[in-house]
């Protein structure tokens, strides 16, 4: 018997129009804490999230040996290194194609990715909603590899689980609403949210609202777009993902609702608005550990991912307890080092002592506990700076950079090598570069603008009372302007030059900085001052408080 071919119902123009709107809409993730605390409802689904963390993993080795036999060939190499050379569009298309045959006959296609997943997934146990969601996630990483400047996708380890993220509300993690409240079905268990605040009430409100008036809502979006060509938030809930973490020791399910339009604004417990946003210009001069930035009405220089007073005792916490880790590991396996203390090549087993692995559990916890707080502190100054202007400028990134260890090896004056380090770890523990993106996201979705000094732009040489760039040393944090005697803090200096950068002619508006410097200087020996009597220690500022 022949299979006859379904026919697809064609779409109307109606729902051409709401296919469209979906596309251009913004959106959004709504975080609500689950109410299971049942450790036996809550291990299945840390299972399913270790098994697919498991089938992800296969398909990365699958797809990593394909792209390695790839980048191996000469003749890919140098059609990329063609490529990047050549400026003439037809012959760019030659290569393109060129490279993109040489891709699928390695099997580097979404194609195979897709299909190979298909077995995993089965023989791991996994959703194939689930499955095809990682898929993408590798061939994405893939893609970042291939056209972009990414270097190698990179395996999960054990305790890096992944999300289970289905793309439509009512597959597998299905969103109902039940006594006019949302709950998730997840292999029909169900799961309640945890409501702690007002914002997560209002957009949960939002989509109750959406939910009974789904079609009325839609219809209102599709025409607002066509006559004023403006996307209105419908809190259309697009997908749910269960989110597994182990904090404090315990697993605990985090439930992500991606929502249509944007999120509500939020409020005091007082009714007023929590986050006001300014009018004006704000340099910021971004370190590697602080941020100095200078506004209309305000300067200042401070720590980067610092919320608690305490932020560099618990760093040296973090850096005792490696310590500790490293000598009960070495004591436990004095096979696996060489008489140099070097650690030996080849396959190894490790084993690990009951101390060794309750100081992995300490270790594990403090990491985590840093990471929100640096979060929280890193969102809490962009916020900040967007309170005081809607114009952000800004040189432009180099963490990357400064994270790289240096290629040459040079000597001191005694004839020993210096050491080749940069700034990892100082990054590492300040996250710079997040900050500058979240300021990037902040200022753009909000209305403002954020600009990108070009690389010429030398803010932190230049001297406005000589009227020229003077190189100095990074160690030269305070230094006197030739023109006069006066002595300025660099990094502020260098956010002040900034703040008087016109963008839009890209050059530095001199009448501004004799117009503005003696009234923000003042603020800046005043703010100086107190942080010295707070003694508040601002990291690399040159700044000298006393003990």
């Amino acid at each position: 018997m022949v299979q006859e071919k379904r026919n697809r119902q064609a779409s109307t123009q109606w729902q051409k129009d709401l296919k469209k709107f979906h596309k251009l809409s913004d959106r959004h993730i709504l975080v609500v804490e689950s109410d299971l605390t049942d450790t036996n409802k809550i291990m299945p689904i840390v299972r399913d999230a270790n098994n697919l963390r498991k089938a992800k993993n296969e398909l990365v080795k699958k797809m990593q040996k394909r792209y390695h036999e790839l980048t191996r060939t000469k003749k890919y190499r140098a059609l990329l290194k063609t490529y990047g050379k050549t400026n003439d569009e037809n012959k760019k298309k030659s290569l393109a194609k060129q490279l993109n045959e040489m891709q699928s006959d390695y099997n580097i296609t979404w194609e195979f990715c897709r299909i190979s997943m298909i077995s995993i997934g089965k023989k791991y146990s996994c959703a194939s909603v689930f499955a095809l969601t990682k898929a993408e996630d590798v061939w994405h990483g893939l893609e970042r590899c291939l056209y972009a400047n990414g270097k190698d996708i990179h395996f999960s380890t054990y305790t890096d689980l992944p999300c289970l993220r289905a793309k439509q509300y009512n597959k597998d993690n299905i969103l109902k609403v039940e006594n006019k409240q949302l709950v998730v079905y997840y292999k029909g268990q169900k799961l309640g949210l945890k409501i702690e605040d007002q914002f997560q009430w209002d957009e949960i409100n939002a989509i109750l609202d959406y939910l009974s008036n789904a079609e009325s809502i839609d219809k209102k979006a599709t025409e607002t777009l066509k006559e004023e060509a403006y996307c209105i938030d419908t809190f259309r809930p697009c997908y749910v993902t269960l989110v597994p973490k182990k904090i404090r020791g315990k697993w605990r399910i985090f439930i992500h609702i991606t929502i249509e339009g944007r999120a509500k604004k939020k409020f005091n417990k007082d009714g007023t608005l929590r986050h006001i946003y300014g009018i004006g210009t704000v340099g910021n001069d971004i370190g590697t550990q602080t941020v100095a930035y200078t506004s209309k009405n305000e300067v200042g220089l401070t720590n980067l991912a610092e919320r608690e007073s305490n932020t560099i005792k618990k760093e040296k916490r973090i850096k005792k307890i490696q310590r500790q880790m490293e000598r009960s590991r070495r004591v436990t396996n004095p096979n696996n080092y060489n008489e140099d203390g070097t650690i030996k090549k080849g396959k190894k087993t490790w084993s690990y002592s009951k101390r060794y692995k309750k100081l992995r559990e300490r270790y594990r916890e403090l990491c985590r506990k840093s990471a929100v707080n640096r979060e929280y502190a890193n969102n809490e100054l962009v916020n900040h700076m967007r309170a005081l202007g809607n114009v952000l400028i800004t040189e432009p990134k180099n963490a990357s950079k400064l994270m790289k260890r240096s290629k040459k090896t040079t000597k001191n004056k005694n004839g020993k090598f210096n050491k080749k380090k940069r700034f990892g770890k100082s990054i590492g523990r300040r996250c710079p570069g997040g900050y500058q993106a979240s300021l990037k996201k902040k200022f753009e979705s909000t209305g403002g603008i954020y600009v990108e000094v070009p690389t010429d732009y030398r803010a932190s040489q230049y001297d406005h009372t000589v009227d020229d760039f003077i190189k100095k040393a990074l160690s030269e944090r305070m230094f006197n302007l030739k023109g006069t005697n006066e002595k300025v803090q660099r990094d502020w200096y260098s956010s002040f030059l900034l703040y008087c950068y016109d963008y839009k002619t890209g050059n530095i508006d001199k009448a501004k900085v004799n117009r503005e410097f003696n009234r923000l200087y003042e603020k800046e020996k005043k703010f100086i001052d107190w942080l010295i009597y707070n003694k508040i220690q601002v990291l690399n500022s040159g700044i000298k408080i006393a003990a």
